[in-house]
C-alpha cells in the first residue's frame, strides 16, 4: 500500500509525484509506456518550451481554456517558481521571443532528466509499463486503482495525470475521461485544438503557395454574418493540406466554434500581411513609387513588403502580368493588390484530428474540481492535473505551465491529505 497514486508520467505526473513525496507520502507513479516523458521529449520541436517568463496575467490570457481557473494554482506556484525549479535542479533556462523558456542546451531530455532526478531524491518508486484499468472506489472515497494485469494496488490518494487524447503515439490516450465517468464527474465535450487548418481551396489543393512562411502576419476568425470574432498576431505556413503554424493553431478552436454555432461546413479566414502598416498607409506608399519608380516593375516593388511567391499570387490572382511595370499598372489595380495583402480571404473546412493536435479541448469539468487543491468535489482522496482538466492554452510553453503549476498543487494537497487522522 502506498500514501499516494500518481498516474501519468508526463510533466504534470512527475511533478504531482515530486510533490506528494516531499510532503512525506509514499509515492508510486505509474506510467502505461516505457519511459517517463514522451510527449515532453518532442515538445518545441524536441527543443521543449518548459515555461514562459510573461507575467502571470500574459499567461492566463495565453490559455482560453478554462485560464481563470488556474488563478488560485498560480498564487500558489508560478512560472517564476518552475524557473527556480529546474535551476535548483541544475537546470538553467533561457528565455526566447515571447517570453518562451527552453533549456539552456536545447534539449528535452535536460529536462525529463531532471524530473526524474526529483524523482529519485525524493524516493518516489517509478513503475513504467504499468497500466491502470479502473480506480476503486467505496463510499466516495478513493481506495487505491486497479492494473490491467487486474493487480490491485491500494493507497489513500489517487492523483490522474494522464493528459488527454492529443497525440496518441505518445500514450496519450484519453483513459482519464473514463476513470472520471466511472467515478461521477463530468467530461465536457472534447475536440482536437492547437490544430493544423484543412482547406479545399484551388490553390491549397494545386500547392501553389506549399511551404510558404510569413512572419508576423493577423490571421482572423470571421462568422457568416462578416463579423471578425479573433485575430491572431504570428507566424503562419501554407501545407499542402491547408496551413500551419502559430496563427493558424491559434485559430483553430475558434474554427470549431464558428461550424457548430453557425451549422456551416466551412469558415472565412482573413489574412493581413501587413499589419504593422494601414491599408491607407500601404496605398499611399504603392501610389508613391508608382509616381515616383514608374519604370520599376510591379512585382519588385511588392517585394519590398512581402514574400517573391506571395507577391506573384496575387498578381495572378488580379491577372496581371509579373513583368508588368508601375506605369502600366492602373491605380484600380493598385487599390486592389492592396485590398489583397491587407485582407486575403479564404476558407477552411476543419482542423486535423487529435493525431496532429497539440492539445485537447474539453476535459474532467472544472466546476467539480477544487482550484485550491485540484483534488475532486465528488470523489474524496482523487486529485486531478494537467490537460486531462478542461483547460487548454496556446503554444508557447503555456500547456507546459498548467500542468505543472497544477501538478505541483494536486501532489501537495494529496501528500497532505494522507495524513489526515480518519
Amino acid at each position: 500500500m502506498y500514501d499516494v497514486i500518481v498516474i501519468g508520467g508526463g510533466p504534470a505526473g512527475m511533478m504531482a509525484a515530486v510533490n506528494a513525496a516531499k510532503e512525506g507520502a509514499t509515492t508510486i507513479l505509474f506510467e502505461k509506456g516505457n519511459a517517463l516523458g514522451r510527449k515532453l521529449s518532442i515538445t518545441g520541436g524536441g527543443r521543449c518550451n518548459v515555461t514562459s517568463n510573461l507575467s502571470v496575467e500574459e499567461i492566463i490570457k495565453n490559455i482560453p481554456g478554462n485560464g481563470k481557473f488556474l488563478y488560485s494554482a498560480f498564487s500558489i506556484f508560478d512560472n517564476k517558481d518552475i524557473i527556480s525549479f529546474f535551476k535548483k535542479s541544475g537546470v538553467n533556462l533561457k528565455e526566447e521571443d515571447n517570453g518562451r523558456m527552453f533549456p539552456e542546451d536545447d534539449q528535452s531530455s535536460t529536462i525529463i532528466n531532471a524530473f526524474i532526478k526529483n524523482l529519485k531524491k525524493n524516493k518516489v518508486v517509478i513503475s513504467c509499463n504499468s497500466s491502470v484499468d479502473s480506480l476503486i472506489v467505496k463510499d466516495n472515497i478513493i481506495k487505491g486503482v486497479q492494473l490491467t494485469s487486474g493487480e490491485k494496488i491500494y493507497s489513500k490518494a489517487v492523483v490522474i495525470a494522464v493528459g488527454g487524447k492529443s497525440i496518441p503515439t505518445t500514450g496519450s490516450t484519453g483513459d482519464g475521461y473514463k476513470w472520471a465517468k466511472e467515478v461521477g464527474h463530468t467530461v465536457t465535450p472534447l475536440y482536437p485544438t492547437e490544430s493544423p487548418l484543412v482547406s479545399q481551396e484551388k490553390f491549397i489543393i494545386d500547392r501553389t503557395l506549399q511551404g510558404l512562411s510569413l512572419q508576423s502576419i493577423e490571421l482572423s476568425v470571421v462568422n457568416p454574418k462578416g463579423k471578425k470574432i479573433v485575430t491572431h498576431s504570428h507566424d503562419l505556413i501554407f501545407t499542402h493540406f491547408g496551413i500551419s503554424g502559430p496563427a493558424a493553431l491559434r485559430c483553430s478552436q475558434f474554427i470549431r466554434q464558428v461550424k457548430e454555432k453557425f451549422k456551416v461546413g466551412h469558415v472565412t479566414l482573413e489574412l493581413d500581411c501587413l499589419p504593422k502598416m494601414t491599408k491607407d498607409e500601404f496605398l499611399s506608399e504603392l501610389l508613391r513609387l508608382h509616381k515616383e519608380e514608374p519604370r520599376k516593375s510591379f512585382k519588385n516593388v511588392l517585394k519590398l513588403f512581402i514574400p517573391e511567391r506571395l507577391a506573384e499570387f496575387f498578381l495572378n490572382n488580379l491577372g496581371i502580368d509579373l513583368q508588368a511595370q508601375l506605369m502600366n499598372v492602373k491605380k484600380d489595380t493598385i487599390v486592389n493588390i492592396t485590398n489583397l495583402i491587407k485582407g486575403f480571404t479564404f476558407t477552411v473546412t476543419d482542423t486535423l484530428g487529435f493525431d496532429k493536435a497539440f492539445v485537447t479541448g474539453g476535459g474532467v469539468s472544472t466546476k467539480e474540481i477544487n482550484p485550491k487543491e485540484m483534488s475532486s468535489k465528488i470523489v474524496s482522496g482523487l486529485y486531478f492535473c494537467g490537460e486531462v482538466i478542461d483547460i487548454h492554452a496556446y503554444t508557447g510553453g503555456f500547456n507546459i505551465t498548467a500542468a505543472i503549476i497544477t501538478g505541483k498543487v494536486a501532489g501537495s494537497s494529496a501528500g497532505k491529505y494522507t495524513k489526515i487522522p480518519f
